[in-house]
């Protein structure tokens, strides 16, 4: 188990005063873990890994809001006086998919199967009884920022030598204590980078799911296009729907092998 920088940050995240807190540049020096040219990092709470996670769901990097619920859940744990696994358990998971985003991403992870790989009835379980089952990651784990502002994963972290050492820093390691589970990338920037550790020797080919388009809310028409939702003729011209449907298929063909492995593994 690598070290935790938790012990470091507990007294400083105690002391907090989140209400004065309000945009990133004001986010107190003690929490600054990096800085180079118009890159910063600051120390977020994630550091909670399930072990038993059979599916890695990979953002590029927490935001600003991500950044101050988190702490203001671990201030609540800690005022609870929680030990450190549960305040780290809690923190991860504060905000993770929460809202609108949910549904849809239980809906797309249903559609090819991803329930199947993990043993259960449907994915909205890994929200309450199953989540153990899921770790809710980013490549970049904690907060990066690019002139005091959210780091939106362009340019990619592989053009950048900072936060190509960040990636491996925090996201390799996780990888490794991950080795059967399956990654999920939200956004182009997170496939390539993925892309990147299987090629690496961190993440084991064939590992990584593309083509799921993202669950916001402002992606709706090819959330609903995925699911079988919409029609093709009632698509918008911004939507591609045989580039989907081409992802679609991919997805669908890689699941099946997968399962087939899972279940060749299994059998005596």
């Amino acid at each position: 188990m690598p070290d935790l920088l938790f012990s470091r940050y507990r007294e400083a995240i105690r002391g907090l005063d989140l209400a004065q807190v309000t945009a990133p540049a004001q986010i107190p020096e003690a929490f600054l873990l990096g800085r180079e040219g118009r890159y910063s990092t600051h120390y977020i709470p994630f550091e909670s890994v399930h072990p038993q996670a059979r599916i890695v769901v990979a953002g590029i990097t927490p935001g600003f809001a991500q950044w101050k619920n988190a702490m203001r859940e671990a201030q609540r744990r800690l005022a609870a006086g929680s030990d450190d696994d549960t305040v780290l358990r809690a923190a991860r998971l504060a905000g993770a998919f929460s809202g609108a985003i949910r549904p849809n991403f239980v809906a797309l992870l249903d559609a090819i199967g991803v329930q199947r790989w993990l043993g259960i009835a449907s994915c909205a379980t890994v929200f309450d009884q199953d989540a153990g089952l899921v770790q809710v990651s980013a490549i970049l784990r904690h907060p990066v920022f690019v002139d005091a502002k959210n780091y939106s994963g362009s340019p990619s972290p592989l053009r950048n030598a900072f936060l190509r050492e960040q990636v491996l820093r925090w996201f390799a390691e996780e990888a490794r204590q991950l080795p059967d589970a399956l990654y999920i990338p939200m956004g182009a920037s997170v496939s390539e980078t993925l892309d990147w550790l299987v090629a690496e020797g961190h993440i084991r080919p064939g590992r990584v799911l593309h083509g799921l388009p993202h669950p916001s809310g402002a992606n709706a028409e090819r959330v609903a296009y995925f699911l079988g939702r919409k029609e093709r003729a009632a698509l918008s011209g911004k939507t591609n729907g045989a580039q989907i449907d081409a992802a679609r298929e991919a997805l669908l063909a890689q699941m099946e092998a997968l399962l087939a492995t899972k279940s060749l593994i299994r059998t005596p």
